[in-house]
């Protein structure tokens, strides 16, 4: 028998000898049974009796070498099982879902960028260097546990073994019996996961096969977008903006009246809308999968197939208005840094963090107010005369973490280089204050929601001739640490526009007459409005062959 393993005794070990034997037990217990939620770490999660607790204590029970091969097994497992709730932890408070091995562990080098850009080089480092050292001690932590009890185990080999196989036999009477304290959650959650991973990579294959499958790859410019002939579209994304601001009391008592304002202004002011429910491929951040997903009308939920989609010939929405003649922009405030997918998505002229004419100081981690980019907006492309209709896309992102300082809105003719806006980004509470207490976080990011709103609804009635046509979309839910846990990933999503044709051409989509969305308002995958778009203001679908020579 190896040496680290004492032969069984004769006699019952002094009660000292077994005390961390049985701290060893406990925690392999609460191991076990640990939630992958933190709204559900307590008490009553750990009154379970876990299958795996039993078949692990028999597997320890084996002699000699197969015993130390046992507990390394059950060790490695273990540490998996463990660092999967670790990830799902925050997956789940970030994201609201659980740790993808396959599509999240590309994030870790996307998060470790940005911590590069936040704390440096060496901050980087140091987090990267505990990340390891959280990894390495989850592993050790396995090891030494499961050393512990097995060491207990064999020491008292006459006692386990009928212990285990009683309880073994009780643990499956109960079940049988449908009693519901009994279970084999550690095991359930390492299939889901390895189950996830087997489907992800199935999906990846199939997404790679399919993604240049488009209708509407081959049909000709002259027969794309007819409705919106000489028309200024603007698709805005904006930051965070989700169902739950509606349907949380504590957001919507903030949102709903900003809306209901802006409702009236704009009929006062002869603009339309209609409003619906997206469903966002994402929850939390990640918005560049939502902006995929809209633009080339593919379910883009992972940075693996957002990945594969830059590399594809899928004509984005961009390059279909830029086949039809209009020049194609981007306002990215937020993109301080090269952007090599910008070719994909076919923009003519992209304004980001450094060449929008923005002269002020940064909102924190907001480069620049919303308010600011739709004037660049106007200022830059809409007020010249003789120019080609624009489809532009922008990312409003005042309301982006930390939701502070909060800017206001200022007299459209002030805003000149934004400037003007250097007192704002000094006003209101620090991040650090917002940030400890749940109840600030969320009233700040309701009031960021609201200017939003507000800057939005006042650009349209300014500058909303019979050009404008306006689609604003939220991009995603805000994460579960504003709002608590989710229950879907809708966003809203609205049209606006001064031409009565423009509504008209969507009257069956069913939308409601008001920036406020009833919530019977139907629900669409967000890969489905690219395409609806270009039916609607067409005149021709291509699954009817209708959309002229070249059309599939």
């Amino acid at each position: 028998m190896p040496p680290e393993l004492n032969p069984p005794s004769a006699s019952p070990a002094p009660a000292a000898t077994w005390l961390p034997e049985l701290a060893a037990l406990l925690a392999l217990f609460l191991l076990l049974l640990l939630p992958n939620r933190l709204g559900w770490i307590e008490p009553t999660a750990f009154g379970f009796l876990p299958l795996e607790l039993l078949v692990v204590g028999l597997a320890l029970l084996a002699p000699g070498r197969a015993g130390i091969l046992l507990r390394w097994g059950c060790a490695a497992l273990l540490a998996v099982g463990l660092l999967c709730k670790v990830a799902d932890l925050f997956a789940y408070q970030v994201f609201s879902r659980p740790f993808n091995p396959v599509f999240d562990l590309s994030l870790l080098a996307d998060a470790l960028r940005l911590l590069n850009g936040a704390l440096g080089r060496w901050g980087a480092l140091v987090v990267a260097l505990l990340m390891l050292l959280l990894f390495a001690g989850i592993l050790l932590l396995s090891v030494g546990v499961l050393g512990r009890v097995q060491r207990g185990l064999q020491r008292e080999r006459r006692l386990a073994l009928p212990g285990l196989l009683a309880l073994l036999l009780l643990w499956i009477l109960l079940k049988a019996g449908g009693f519901a304290r009994v279970n084999h959650y550690f095991y359930d959650e390492l299939v889901l996961h390895a189950r996830a991973t087997r489907d992800s990579v199935v999906d990846l294959r199939q997404f790679r096969a399919t993604v240049d499958d488009d209708r509407y790859a081959a049909v000709p410019g002259e027969a794309l977008l007819a409705g919106l002939r000489g028309k200024d579209v603007v698709l805005v994304f904006l930051e965070s903006y989700g169902r739950v601001a509606f349907d949380d009391a504590r957001l919507a008592s903030v949102v709903r009246p900003a809306l209901e304002r802006a409702d009236q202004q704009l009929a006062v002011n002869g603009l339309a809308v209609r409003s619906g429910w997206l469903e966002s491929p994402t929850v939390g951040g990640i918005s560049w999968l939502a902006h995929g997903t809209l633009l080339s009308g593919l379910w883009i939920n992972s940075q693996t197939r957002y990945d594969s989609l830059m590399l594809s010939q899928r004509p984005t929405l961009n390059r279909l208005f830029k086949r039809a003649g209009w020049r194609t922009l981007a306002f990215m405030p937020a993109i301080s840094m090269v952007w090599p997918e910008a070719a994909y998505f076919g923009y003519d002229q992209v304004y980001d963090a450094h060449n929008s004419g923005y002269a002020g100081l940064p909102f924190n981690w907001v480069t620049m107010p919303d308010q600011y980019v739709l004037s660049a907006l106007q200022r830059f492309e809409r007020e010249p005369v003789q120019r080609p209709p624009v489809m532009a896309e922008i990312a409003m992102i005042s309301s982006h973490a930390p939701w502070t300082p909060t800017p206001r809105l200022l007299p459209w003719s002030e805003v000149g280089d934004g400037s003007i806006f250097n007192a704002q980004t000094l006003a209101g509470p620090t991040p650090e204050e917002v940030w400890q207490s749940p109840q600030r976080i969320r009233t700040q990011y309701a009031q960021s929601i609201e200017y939003a709103l507000n800057a939005l609804a006042s650009y349209a009635i300014n500058f909303g001739d019979d050009r404008l046509v306006l689609l604003v979309v939220g991009d995603h839910q805000p994460a579960p640490l504003v709002a608590g846990d989710l229950p879907n990933a809708h966003v809203p999503v609205h049209v606006i526009a001064r031409d009565p044709a423009v509504i008209a051409a969507i009257a069956d989509w069913q939308w409601t007459p008001s920036l406020l969305p009833a919530a019977t308002a139907p629900v669409w995958p967000m890969s489905d409005l690219r395409d609806r778009l270009l039916a609607a203001f067409a005149g021709c679908r291509p699954a009817d062959g209708s959309c002229g020579a070249g059309s599939p």
